[in-house]
């Protein structure tokens, strides 16, 4: 299929050793006049708080629903606040604390969970130690103690009899041994 079509107008050609005398456009006059129509919306005066028109969202608030807006985000900030303290406290106090590192499966009979422990130098710790198959099923579990020990954060690695294939391993918990 031949589609013809019109190229656009080419422009005129001109002498390259010649310059084209300038033109000069005289200025247009200024005219000093304001246009108003209904679609412009008088400004708010400089420093003025910026607000909708009148009606455009609903009623205007009253003074005191004001007032009740202001305290009820007061306390929902103090609510917050709250429970963050709480949450801070508590993770603050945990006397044991662990953190994964990594894993190795040996074979579809062991694998090697390496973990790091925190606590109070000269603390003991009993961790629980969870090998898991691909469904997350436990195929194998051990307690183990930590510790005492004289610095603060600890590195260990666990060897896990496992029943099965197991693909992954983690720490379930850490608890002071008293």
């Amino acid at each position: 299929m031949v589609v013809d079509h019109d190229p656009s107008p080419r422009p005129p050609l001109t002498n390259p050793g010649r310059r084209p005398e300038p033109t000069v456009v005289a200025p247009a006059p200024t005219l000093d006049r304001t246009v108003t129509n209904e679609t412009t919306a008088p400004q708010p005066a400089p420093g003025a708080p910026a607000r909708p028109p009148a009606g455009r969202y609903g009623p205007e608030p009253s003074a005191a629903r004001r007032r009740l807006a202001v305290v009820a985000i007061a306390a929902a900030a103090v609510v917050g606040l709250a429970v963050v303290v709480v949450i801070g406290l508590r993770l603050a106090s945990e006397p044991v604390r662990h953190d994964m590192v990594g894993f190795d499966v040996e074979g579809p009979e062991r694998i090697e969970v390496t973990f790091d422990v925190s606590m109070a130098p000269g603390t003991t710790a009993r961790c629980t130690i969870d090998a898991l198959a691909e469904s997350y099923a436990q195929v194998g579990t051990v307690d183990v103690t930590v510790g005492p020990v004289e610095t603060l954060e600890s590195r260990w690695t666990v060897g896990v009899a496992t029943s099965e294939l197991a693909t992954t391993g983690v720490v379930e918990s850490c608890r002071v041994v008293e």
